[in-house]
């Protein structure tokens, strides 16, 4: 494969996240082949996992999020983020940088995968990455559905976190789903949202 061919730049998705079986406390984050069957695996924190969760859901915080405040900055300059890319793979860890618009003048600044996926989806810009990080990191899911039941076996008790929910009616939980959120409880939140769609797809 020729060196140009290694540099192509290959559009992501956010598949999806659930609970790290390999690290206690953190996520992995998976990102998928736009159009394509390989899946990027990235591990990240918990604070990084919920900034990510906030805005793939709809939550409206009480408070500005870091990475809210970090938008709301750069807009006030008229910065804006034209595309996200992860570059670089060395020794397990993902590396990534912003494609930022200022008027007619583009620059690049280094951040953390996680930083930069929370930003992307906060500007609806689109994410990156090239085939020879990819073709080194990437993992081939060919059967969609399997992909799915993996990432439900890695969930941790989820009988215990709905449990507590099925004895209240929908309009407590809507009222439980908005005092989470007031009270920044935004695990706790996905967990009633959760509750809230199942029962509507009953």
């Amino acid at each position: 494969m020729s060196n140009s061919n290694l540099m192509d730049k290959i559009r992501l998705e956010i598949i999806g996240m659930s609970y790290s079986q390999s690290q206690s406390g953190a996520y992995a984050l998976i990102l998928g082949e736009h159009g394509g069957v390989r899946r990027l695996p990235i591990i990240i924190g918990g604070f990084e996992a919920q900034a990510i969760a906030v805005e793939l859901e709809k939550m409206k915080p009480s408070r500005p999020l870091t990475h809210d405040l970090f938008k709301n900055f750069a807009e006030h300059y008229n910065v804006f983020i034209k595309e996200v890319i992860i570059d670089k793979f060395l020794e397990g860890v993902f590396f990534a940088k912003l494609i930022c618009l200022q008027g007619d003048s583009e620059s690049e600044i280094d951040a953390r995968t996680s930083d930069a996926v929370a930003l992307a989806i906060r500007f609806r810009c689109p994410i990156y990455t090239y085939e020879n990080i990819m073709s080194e990191a990437g993992i081939v899911m060919e059967d969609k559905a399997e992909e799915m039941q993996d990432q439900d076996e890695e969930e941790i008790n989820p009988e215990s976190d709905s449990e507590e929910f099925t004895s209240h009616t929908p309009e407590e939980l809507e009222e439980m789903l908005q005092k989470a959120i007031k009270n920044e409880e935004y695990e706790r939140a996905s967990k009633i949202r959760d509750e809230i769609k199942n029962r509507k797809k009953d």
